[in-house]
């Protein structure tokens, strides 16, 4: 048989030892149930739609389209089977193949995404994804992303085809450098602890994922400290506006990203080192400080930051702020650079002087008489009085709070609160917890965090809601009034609570008063016993 005696089209049957599977054929799974169900039809009714094929030689077909048909036909002991023999070149033998799988509703995503991949690999003729998206009747959005998976690690992959994980998980995933792909991969699932102490592995939406790797993954860059025009700063990866691993490098990708962002944490943090070292190296008497908690290394030359205040560059939003330290300049105000935490690269004003009048007041204790000293300690009664019951209406109100966010959301958004907190009113919310210091060198925001990663779905609420209302009252004039707000929010009888609270405070003084007396006071029998 010649090759140059065959039509354009022509519809034979071909003995199946003639034929060969395509290498290029996008379709890689093959269901045995799905094979023998089909070997069946076969045996009753035949091969009903024929191959398509292609001669190679002579004596020998490639399969185009139909390699599950020649399959079952293998299955049901077929000696021939019809086909339509069309001569085809490489690239529309790959085309044919592609559109006759897209056709198919069990088609998995990957194999269409290698199908895509090898059209646009071809060096003859030359394919763009817009030419791919006309060609296969899809947006050239749906070909990008498409392609973009057979980029994924070989972990996700697995996953992918093992069903652990859905094509939106997996388009997502695609987006991330290869280092990123398996952290991420994790973050899609949630750990569920049954009876038995058995965990179960929960499949978590998309939008979790993409919460997540929005906040753990993409770095926007127009914070970023360092210049994006900058290449001597990863002089193997270049500038940022040149670089294809930026979000608004590739809008078919990214079309969902508000803003650019760097998808490389790794390039990202090689920049920022690079920025730091430039920085101190063009201003070696730049002071540097650390954003972390925790004390720095020993012999480290950068100050902790509780040995330094920043200095607010904002002009203060009230009467209230304008008196705090941090709002204030001083003599000893300079510039520093953050070399530890995550603001790592910005530049600061700070005060790291001990003795600054302003930022680091010396406390004198005040020459007062008696009635004074009652005064104070009236004054201090009522406000000890208005602190307990302002605390027992806080516990109220995140005894309150319904349980309505994702753990893994909760988790996030709890720890990013905490750091708005200052060392005291962190030490109100541990201590409302029984989280207790066991040794002098503990540290309450350390062991706080250790509680936060250990809580649970409804604590995580509670402490989110605590943490608001004590951050805004820090922020507000009128503290008493956001407690009022969320009281009432809550349903929270505050006069209830504010009365109980008084009445305890009231039998505390009586209880010290008669203790008192007592003292002062001895019995009947003391004194025979003393003139005896």
């Amino acid at each position: 048989m010649s090759t140059q005696n065959i039509a354009a089209t022509e519809y034979r049957n071909l003995p199946l030892s003639i034929l060969t599977e395509s290498k290029t054929n996008p379709r890689r799974i093959f269901e045995d149930a799905a094979l023998k169900e089909l070997a069946d039809s076969i045996r009753s009714q035949g091969v009903l739609s024929p191959l398509l094929v292609r001669p190679l030689n002579e004596r020998s077909f490639e399969i185009v389209a139909g390699a599950r048909r020649y399959r079952a036909a293998q299955m049901a002991e077929s000696e021939t089977i019809p086909v339509r023999i069309v001569n085809l070149t490489d690239a529309e033998a790959l085309e044919a193949q592609l559109i006759e799988n897209l056709q198919r509703r069990d088609v998995h995503p990957l194999e269409e995404a290698q199908g895509f991949r090898a059209l646009l690999n071809l060096e003859e003729p030359k394919y763009s994804i817009e030419q791919i998206a006309a060609k296969t009747g899809k947006s050239p959005m749906y070909c990008a992303q498409r392609i973009k998976l057979t980029e994924l690690a070989p972990a996700v992959v697995e996953a992918f085809y093992k069903d652990e994980i859905g094509v939106g998980h997996a388009l997502l995933l695609a987006k991330l450098q290869l280092a990123e792909q398996e952290q991420a991969l994790a973050a899609c699932f949630r750990e569920d602890w049954g009876s038995g102490n058995k965990n179960k592995r929960i499949l978590l939406p998309v939008r979790n994922l993409k919460d997540w790797i929005e906040h753990n993954i993409l770095l926007i860059l127009n914070d970023a400290p360092f210049s994006k025009n900058d290449a001597t700063l990863n002089p193997q990866a270049g500038t940022c506006l040149d670089c294809p691993k930026r979000t608004g490098h590739n809008k078919l990708l990214f079309a969902d990203v508000r803003q650019d962002a760097c998808t490389d944490p790794a390039c990202y943090q090689t920049k920022v080192d690079a920025h730091v070292a430039k920085t101190i190296a063009a201003k070696p008497k730049l002071v540097q400080i650390s954003a972390a908690y925790g004390q720095p290394a020993e012999g480290s030359t950068v100050i902790p930051r509780n040995k330094y205040v920043e200095i607010n560059q904002e002009k203060p939003q009230n009467d209230k702020q304008r008196d705090w330290p941090e709002y204030k300049t001083c003599k000893s105000m300079t510039e520093a650079i953050i070399t530890e935490g995550t603001e790592k690269g910005e530049l600061r004003k700070i005060c790291a002087d001990p003795n600054c009048p302003v930022h680091h007041p010396k406390k004198q204790k005040p020459t007062v008489d008696a009635n004074r000293k009652a005064e104070q300690e009236k004054q201090r009664r009522a406000e000890a009085l208005a602190q307990a019951t302002g605390l027992r209406v806080l516990n109220a109100i995140i005894a309150a709070v319904p349980v309505r966010l994702m753990k893994r959301d909760l988790l996030f958004i709890v720890e990013r609160v905490a750091t708005m907190l200052d060392e005291r009113r962190l030490e109100v919310v541990a201590r409302n917890r029984g989280i207790k210091k066991a040794k002098e060198s503990d540290s309450t925001p350390k062991l706080l965090s250790a509680y936060i990663r250990k809580a649970d779905e409804g604590e995580l609420g509670r402490l989110l809601v605590e943490m608001v209302i004590l951050h805004t009252a820090r922020t507000q004039p009128d503290a008493g009034n956001m407690l009022k707000q969320a009281a009432e929010h809550y349903k929270v009888d505050t006069d209830a609570i504010a009365l109980k609270v008084k009445q305890e405070f009231t039998a505390k003084a009586k209880a010290q008063a008669a203790k008192k007396v007592n003292v002062k006071a001895p019995s009947k029998q003391s004194k025979k016993s003393a003139a005896a």
